[in-house]
């Protein structure tokens, strides 16, 4: 899967500007990412969002355990990957169909964090269980909710791209040959939300996420990891 957002959506983030600025290389526009995308992989399906965002999904070499979906309802979008071990009673407690599935879930959930105010993200997504990585983009709000399980198994990569895009997908490749040394794994048991403005640990929400400059061998030019809090003993 493949989410490409503006720079007026989501202000690339500085970590991933220095790592591309100490080893320039060279890199694609948004377009050019999402146009190769949809070449490449075979009965590929993408949606344009005003000018703004890009979503693109296939379902070639998907697991059949861990399936990728798309849903738009109400003017919010999302892309799911996974599978959630606990559907049956997130159904219940948000009201929905016994044949609702994932990504009908995941609107659902982000429609009640808008809604509900407070609400915290960390919340809506501990209480998600299984292996799953997700992109939801509510154009009422033009708010980006993005998040991966705590085991991280199915893996998720953003980046930046030549016109300043921010770009997340599961390829790291795809996003190598387009965003350079500007990329990094999305750290699990993690979330980004435009409406909160940071990466947070939604297992631990009030640890501190920092990024520290890979070695030139790696793919990516960063690695983001949750400090530990040190509590202090008598």
């Amino acid at each position: 899967m493949l989410g490409v957002f503006s720079s007026s959506i989501l202000s690339p983030p500085k970590e991933l500007v220095a790592a591309g600025s100490r080893t320039p290389s060279p890199k694609l526009t948004g377009e050019a990412l999402v146009n190769r995308f949809i070449k490449t992989e075979p009965s590929a399906v993408s949606v344009q969002i005003n000018d703004l965002v890009q979503l693109a999904y296939t379902h070639n070499n998907e697991s059949a355990l861990l399936p990728r979906s798309f849903a738009v309802k109400d003017g919010i979008f999302c892309l799911f990957e996974g599978c959630l071990d606990n559907l049956g009673s997130l159904r219940q407690e948000y009201g929905l169909a016994k044949t609702a599935n994932e990504v009908v879930l995941m609107i659902e959930a982000y429609k009640a964090l808008r809604d509900r105010a407070p609400y915290p993200p960390s919340h809506v997504v501990s209480h998600l269980q299984g292996n799953f990585a997700f992109i939801v983009f509510d154009k009422s709000t033009s708010t980006l909710f993005v998040a991966t399980d705590e085991v991280g198994k199915i893996p998720l990569y953003w980046g930046i791209t030549a016109d300043g895009n921010v770009a997340f997908a599961d390829d790291a490749n795809l996003l190598k040959g387009a965003c350079g040394k500007s990329l990094a794994s999305f750290p699990k048991g993690c979330f980004f939300s435009t409406a909160v403005g940071e990466l947070r640990s939604y297992e631990n929400p009030k640890n501190k996420i920092t990024a520290v400059p890979a070695t030139e061998e790696e793919i990516w030019g960063a690695k983001f990891m949750v400090e530990a809090v040190l509590t202090a003993t008598k």
